[in-house]
């Protein structure tokens, strides 16, 4: 897995080349402190990651990273700044982490580990021959990833899709819960639905999005509709008469 570091500061520059090289066998290729010179080096080369510091000359690390963002190969990005307030926009960039300054440690050795486990599984299958019977579905994976960044507390949670168990609909925000954790997403239920893979998730109700590898019982309901249990967990999620069909057909419940 080869990386780039792009950050302007020299001391900071060399802590940072120094922890990835000792916690992790990521590559640096390349130094830049300039965010131009790094968007003109993309454009000729490919690079699996990017550290990049926030404020940079010519062009931050927020406008570069949105100029990435719509690149077709596009490398895990993690933000390197002092400045919490933003996190949120990283968010909204898809960063793969974001991390404070001073470095510490403990926080970068286990964010290494978790980025080139993700390098490895998203760039497992590339050069298998894909069934044809299973291109749908593997269409469904490139288009939505198997990771996902969720919001908490002001910091940015990588999760697999597989761990998330359904979403709600809350006012202008949405709603994520995991069997341990609830996460706030910064847009409608609709968008974050079309951030899903749709072969596992299924939007039951116009509130409420569920994994459907996550349902444990679905409980016949007034009018024909139903409730569905999920594992380890205590909510109830209501299926709308709108949905029935379509979610019998998904459950094979017409068998």
């Amino acid at each position: 897995m080869k990386a780039i570091i792009v950050e302007d500061e020299q001391l900071a520059r060399d802590e940072l080349e120094f922890l990835i090289k000792t916690y992790s066998s990521i590559e640096i290729t390349d130094c830049f402190e300039d965010g131009l010179d790094v968007l003109k080096f993309l454009q000729e080369n490919e690079t699996d990651a990017i550290f990049l510091d926030i404020n940079i000359p010519s062009l931050d690390g927020m406008l570069l990273a949105s100029n990435i963002s719509k690149f077709k190969r596009k490398p895990y990005i993690i933000f390197t700044t002092a400045y919490k307030e933003h996190a949120a926009k990283a968010f909204e960039l898809e960063a793969f982490d974001y991390i404070l300054k001073p470095y510490d440690e403990k926080r970068i050795a286990p964010m290494l580990a978790k980025l080139e486990t993700a390098f490895r599984r998203d760039h497992q299958s590339i050069g298998k021959i894909i069934d044809p019977r299973d291109q749908a579905a593997a269409q469904d994976e490139s288009i939505h990833p198997r990771r996902i960044n969720l919001r908490h507390d002001e910091k940015i949670i990588v999760k697999d899709v597989d761990d998330l168990y359904y979403a709600e609909a809350n006012e202008k925000v949405t709603l994520v819960y995991t069997n341990d954790q609830q996460y706030t997403m910064p847009m409608s239920l609709s968008e974050f639905q079309g951030m899903l893979p749709q072969k596992l998730f299924f939007r039951c109700h116009r509130s409420y999005t569920v994994n459907l590898s996550k349902i444990r019982e679905i409980v016949p309901w007034f009018n024909q509709t139903y409730l569905v249990r999920l594992n380890d967990l205590k909510a109830e999620i209501p299926v709308s008469r709108s949905k029935v069909k379509e979610f019998r057909q998904r459950m094979h419940l017409d068998l």
